[in-house]
């Protein structure tokens, strides 16, 4: 099972190093993450330089697509050529969008009329583009989610998790990296996110 992390020029290094991050500690069960990039080596909003482990096309053979925000997301989702290899598929794919990433969700035709979570900055852009935005960190429908804020990221690991592997491999994976003292507390808020952002079914 490999999760495509989409990392664009200008990327939030938060998300999607802390969601490959959470998600790599389930190799052992089959599960891996892979920044994935449009060109070789990608520079973060700070200025970190990464070099991609999966280039762009990656997308296509992944089972779980992760797009993360950046200082670029608009001129990512106005890049026809760029969007054009992001070429995903709700009805056999997992696919999470962060913060600005949620704009990109939008521009593919993803969201439709399912509503979105997404960062303060980025929340007029992506109400300009007819999706409601939640006052919520994540929301999930069927195979699309979207989280809002940095820290967030921790909640799409976790619903990646919980359902490629079931939610107690998602506890021990968040109860492994909660802050001493706050284990359980952690895993609580993580899990509650997640089941809270998903729909009950009829």
């Amino acid at each position: 099972m490999q999760v495509a992390v989409v990392t664009f020029d200008g990327f939030n290094e938060l998300d999607s190093f802390i969601a490959s991050a959470l998600i790599n500690r389930c190799r052992r069960d089959g599960l891996e993450a892979f920044i994935t990039t449009p060109t070789p080596v990608v520079t973060s909003m700070n200025g970190v330089e990464v070099t991609g482990q999966r280039p762009m096309e990656f997308v296509t053979e992944a089972e779980i697509v992760l797009i993360g925000s950046g200082v670029k997301t608009r001129d990512v989702v106005a890049d026809d050529r760029l969007i054009s290899r992001l070429r995903l598929d709700p009805s056999r794919q997992l696919i999470g969008a962060q913060c600005s990433g949620a704009l990109v969700l939008a521009r593919l035709g993803l969201l439709e009329s399912m509503p979105a979570c997404t960062d303060i900055k980025s929340r007029p852009f992506v109400e300009a583009c007819g999706v409601t935005v939640l006052d919520a960190p994540f929301h999930a429908e069927g195979n699309i989610a979207t989280a809002g804020g940095c820290l967030a990221s921790q909640y799409l690991a976790t619903w990646v998790i919980t359902r490629m592997l079931g939610e107690d491999a998602a506890r021990d994976v968040i109860g492994y990296v909660a802050p001493v003292g706050e284990t359980q507390e952690t895993v609580e808020r993580a899990l509650r996110a997640v089941h809270s952002g998903e729909p009950a079914l009829p």
